[in-house]
């Protein structure tokens, strides 16, 4: 269950639930499937797994890197001088084949593997959200949330709980999108509608949320190993609330529209429901998410709330008590009152926020299993985070091979090189930098329909793109901003995400003929829209200089240089 740690967007298998539906016919229009669609998932089946995909990328960065080093290929140094002729150091292609970096493959390999920031990150928190999924707690709040609509805000809830419940990553697949279904059914509209806009929320505003969470804890982590990698910034280290006002943005920008699309295109292309509130599969085996004890799971969900308060409480008096761990108060010693930010000083309860995420799940879990009679002591609380652990198996088989990927890249000197030589190309163009940022939205938007995976993505495209955007200008939270929203507007439309059959046999519970073009056909315009208002949002955040999260400027200017 690695979409749990990033959301289900990696290459993982999954246990469908069986609904009864006769997929036979679909599966045959799903193997013929012709045009642009046709072609994406033909030539996305061809990919390898990241995995592969990234050893195979190491081969190439292997070729690439000898011939770089024998031509001679190089860049000066935008930020450290040479301490003996005091001139712009010069950085040298290096050869991976070269005795030291062969050494230092098989040498150092425990610690390119371990000591790789996104790793630490997502264990930590997924150690916390595991006992939340499992004990129940994530699925009976956006059950709750979305049962207690009323019907004239049934869209805009079932979108907005769709998108706060990306924290929940695979609850958010299983529970909400089938569970929209009935509720829309129930209130006399067609259920394809709810099912449409949930998916829509969950994944098309994959990276939208009012907080943040897991997949801020990977993208900032990969930032954090190229901006590392780079060394352009020694000082620069993540924050996971770097893209929180942005993030927040997008909900409610995404809000409107998804509830917009669904309510004036694609309901009424939908036509009115008259097959009653209950689905359609013939042998009675669909699951109803709406079947469950109330009264069991509104007593788990007080205890919880308890919990989550209790931890909010606790962060509070880090921060506001006397002598607080999480307040650096000595960070602007010897610094002018006018050149020191407050942000400085709160660094360290930024810094925090992994922990907090870890122990706000664990916590409000526990609670709500204890309450419910899922946790019965704390050996089912450790077998719960026991097997969270182990659904991140095959994340740790794809960080293994991101780390050395980053790792190489790096000792190559090829990140920083073409992050140089792509920033002199941009300014040689003289496009705007909003517009820079936008067409790195669509272009990330573009390779999302071949290659699923959220952190195999950032992971390729991060050693280049985050430094590149630096000596231009940006941020890295800038950076990760832009790669977000192209990553998750596309994810509605392209036949490879895993999860897109089971959203097609939810959808066939209530319409038997509904294939796989008829579902790309029904979220594409969430998509289109999704992808427009994302750039426009982005490109308009950068013009406006507003920041993208506490202490994270979405410009940005290098450090002075040093001898």
């Amino acid at each position: 269950m690695l979409a749990s740690a990033e959301g289900p967007k990696e290459g993982e298998n999954f246990a469908m639930v069986d609904t009864g539906a006769n997929t036979g016919t679909d599966a045959a229009e799903a193997a013929t499937q012709k045009g642009i669609l046709g072609w994406v998932e033909r030539t996305g089946n061809k990919l390898p797994d990241p995995v592969f995909l990234f050893f195979y990328l190491i081969l190439a960065l292997v070729a690439v890197s000898v011939i770089a080093a024998l031509s001679g290929v190089s860049a000066l140094h935008p930020t450290t001088l040479d301490e003996a002729t005091n001139a712009p150091l010069k950085i040298e292609a290096v050869s991976l084949l070269s005795p030291d970096n062969i050494q230092r493959l098989w040498v150092e390999m425990p610690k390119t593997f371990t000591h790789f920031h996104p790793l630490g990150y997502v264990l930590v928190v997924m150690l916390g959200a595991g006992v939340a999924e499992r004990s129940g707690f994530f699925a009976a709040g956006m059950a709750s949330a979305v049962k207690s609509a009323p019907k004239a805000l049934l869209t805009p809830v079932v979108a907005l709980v769709a998108m706060i419940g990306n924290h929940a990553a695979d609850a958010g697949y299983v529970v909400l999108i089938p569970l929209a279904g009935i509720l829309f059914a129930a209130a006399g509209r067609h259920p394809l509608a709810g099912i449409a806009a949930a998916f829509a929320g969950v994944s098309g505003g994959f990276s939208a949320n009012i907080s943040p969470g897991q997949l801020d804890a990977l993208l900032f982590g990969i930032t954090e190993e190229a901006v590392g990698a780079s060394a352009l910034d020694a000082a620069w280290t993540a924050n996971i609330a770097g893209n929180w006002y942005f993030i927040a943005a997008m909900t409610f920008l995404y809000l409107p529209i998804i509830w917009l699309v669904t309510d004036k295109i694609i309901e009424p292309r939908l036509g009115a429901w008259t097959g009653g509130a209950q689905a359609g599969a013939e042998d009675g085996t669909s699951p109803d998410p709406t079947l469950q004890d109330s009264a069991l799971a509104a007593k788990g969900l007080r205890h919880a709330g308890l919990a989550a308060l209790f931890v909010v409480g606790l962060w509070m008096l880090m921060v506001f008590a006397p002598g607080t761990p999480l307040i650096n108060e000595a960070a602007c010693d010897g610094i002018p009152a006018a050149d020191c930010s407050i942000h400085s000083e709160l660094r360290p309860l930024y810094q925090s926020l992994v922990a907090a995420f870890f122990l706000l799940f664990l916590l409000a879990g526990w609670a709500y299993g204890r309450a419910t009679g899922v946790i019965k002591n704390h050996r089912d609380l450790v077998g719960m985070m026991s097997e969270s652990m182990k659904d991140m198996g095959y994340y740790l088989v794809l960080a293994f091979a991101a780390a050395h990927f980053v790792a190489m890249f790096n000792w190559s000197n090829l990140g920083l090189i073409s992050a140089v030589h792509g920033a002199d190309a941009i300014e040689s163009t003289g496009l705007p930098l909003p517009l820079v940022l936008g067409l790195m939205v669509l272009f990330s938007a573009l390779l999302n329909l071949f290659v699923g995976s959220a952190s195999a993505k950032w992971a390729l495209l991060a050693p280049i793109l985050v430094p590149m955007l630096m000596l231009l200008g940006i941020s890295p939270e800038g950076a990760t901003a832009a790669y977000r929203v192209g990553d998750s507007a596309t994810n509605i439309i392209t036949p490879l995400m895993v999860y897109f059959p089971l959203i097609l046999i939810f959808a066939q519970r209530w319409k038997k003929d509904f294939g796989l073009g008829s579902l790309t056909a029904m979220m594409l315009p969430y998509s289109i829209w999704l992808l427009i208002s994302g750039t426009v949002l982005i490109v308009v955040w950068f013009y406006l200089g507003l920041p993208l999260g506490p202490d994270a400027p979405v410009g940005y200017s290098l450090p002075g240089a040093s001898g």
